[in-house]
């Protein structure tokens, strides 16, 4: 949490929108008591609980996903160099945009990977172990007994599915006539033009 992220505005003249650290804070200051200029972040982090650290880590999450788009969108707009000169400041405007948002996609990856860990150590006390999590582990388990069907339920079996073979030949025929019908549509249609 170290690396704080420039905040965006809309424009010129639009308010400037706080970002998640700056909401931390903001909560710790109001919520939890007053922030003390000299303190880390990471001693402020002690106070959050995890169901908060989750809901900035999803935020986070977020926050990537849309510059991931952002990236995207940017490299899928750049034209390639196929013989047309492009302008130098057009050029250089879309690489330094693709470098801040690199950089801020770094910064969120770093900040996402603190929220983790921090998230691991606080909730240490509640995971649980691997063993706990695998049914029946060393545990035999009865073999269930299976009876026989009765020769009424067998016969009845054989002629649902001697009935669904035919419907599926029936398919299997009115596709192919749709088929050809359409290759003669679409063939005198061509003969048209």
């Amino acid at each position: 949490m170290s690396a704080t992220i420039p905040q965006k505005g809309l424009g010129p003249g639009m308010p400037v929108m706080p970002t998640q650290q700056q909401q931390v804070q903001g909560h710790m200051a109001s919520g939890l008591g007053p922030a003390q200029p000299g303190m880390a972040p990471q001693n402020t982090l002690r106070e959050i609980s995890p169901v908060y650290l989750c809901r900035i880590g999803q935020e986070t999450v977020q926050d990537i996903v849309t510059r991931t788009m952002e990236i995207f969108q940017i490299t899928r707009l750049t034209q390639l160099p196929n013989g047309v000169t492009q302008s130098q400041a057009a050029y250089q405007d879309r690489f330094g945009k693709l470098q801040e948002h690199l950089r801020q996609l770094a910064l969120l990856f770093r900040k996402l990977r603190l929220l983790y860990e921090r998230c691991v150590e606080m909730t240490t006390d509640l995971q649980e172990s691997p063993t706990e999590l695998v049914p029946y582990v060393g545990e035999e388990t009865a073999p269930v007994r299976v009876e026989p069907c009765s020769p009424a339920v067998i016969q009845e079996r054989q002629e649902v599915l001697e009935k669904v073979r035919q419907k599926n030949q029936e398919m299997k025929v009115l596709m192919d006539q749709m088929r050809n019908l359409l290759w003669d549509v679409n063939a005198m249609l061509t003969m048209r033009k």
